[in-house]
């Protein structure tokens, strides 16, 4: 299961808010719903995470053995 436990670590380092993603940035209530339920998302949100971040994919998500 890929959680993204990491991300939240990752914006608050980065001082970037739920708010600036959603008025920034075009991120839906929903993206970030699915994002904190560690629903499906897809690779177009992982990689606009990672270029709004500047960081890398393991930053924001991680694989979890179920």
């Amino acid at each position: 299961m890929i959680v993204f436990d990491k991300l939240w670590q990752t914006m608050k380092e980065k001082n970037v808010s739920q708010y600036q993603l959603i008025k920034n940035h075009g991120f839906s209530t929903g993206q970030l719903d699915r994002l904190r339920k560690n629903a499906n998302v897809n690779s177009y949100t992982l990689n606009s995470l990672c270029k709004i971040l500047d960081c890398n994919l393991d930053d924001i998500a991680e694989y979890v053995k179920e």
